[in-house]
């Protein structure tokens, strides 16, 4: 679940490390999160597996200035400018990091409780507009609240249906920053998406209340939409941030 995927920890610390906000041993604690291990295959300066503190002094090293978030999926490859090698290799894991300024990118393989990242060539993706993701964010919400209650969806799992509904208690919650070093605009916003993208996967499990194939593919378009505009902004929102 993209909630919690090691990508967006990589990058928002990458991000609070590159702008001074934070050393490499917070960041890789960070990053670690509640995993057991995580290791960066393929660096050029050690291409055998490197724990997080090393890896992240090495791309610093190389020349990374920032960090961005890759959210591909079929038919919208959010956060990918290529080569293709790279692109096929984070739309099949469905995250990915871009490091612009060392033109690499970090593709994580969940094994267990423990994280390999895979380091491949990659292309820098253009600076993704806040302001437009936010909106599409907000837009894409309220039609979901309103569409799916046309649909009847409280008869479904009703505290999903409670959560896509009530928006003013989206993005309130504890737990969901980002890193230091990001604006709290982009906090919220990463936290809005976060919680929609939870909803969305957790909709998209079944048909919910839907009596007929065609509610059922209104509800499942409805849910889809929201889920693309949510990661669109949850990319923006993790971009690295403005230095002062």
């Amino acid at each position: 679940m993209l909630t919690t995927a090691a990508s967006v920890r990589f990058t928002v610390w990458a991000n609070s490390m590159l702008t001074g906000a934070c050393d490499p041993d917070t960041a890789a604690h960070r990053i670690l999160g509640n995993d057991v291990g995580h290791h960066v295959a393929g660096l050029a300066a050690h291409p055998a597996p490197a724990t997080l503190p090393v890896a992240l002094n090495l791309i610093r090293a190389a020349g990374a200035t920032g960090a961005n978030l890759a959210l591909p999926i079929p038919g919208d490859p959010i956060g990918l400018a290529g080569p293709p090698a790279f692109n096929e290799s984070a739309l099949e894991a469905g995250e990915a990091v871009v490091l612009t300024g060392a033109e690499i990118g970090l593709v994580p393989a969940y094994v267990g409780p423990a994280v390999q990242w895979n380091v491949l060539t990659a292309t820098s993706p253009l600076p993704a507009d806040f302001g437009e993701a936010d909106r599409g964010l907000r837009a894409a919400l309220i039609e979901a609240a309103e569409s799916l209650a046309e649909l009847d969806v409280a008869k479904w799992k009703p505290e999903v249906a409670d959560a896509l509904i009530d928006i003013r208690k989206i993005g309130s919650g504890k737990g969901d920053e980002l890193a230091p070093g990001y604006d709290p605009r982009a906090v919220k916003t990463a936290a809005s998406a976060r919680r929609l993208l939870a909803i969305a996967d957790a909709a998209l499990d079944d048909d919910g209340a839907a009596v007929t194939g065609a509610d059922a593919d209104a509800r499942r378009r409805t849910l889809l939409t929201l889920a693309a505009a949510a990661r669109r902004a949850l990319v923006a929102a993790c971009a690295p941030p403005t230095r002062h």
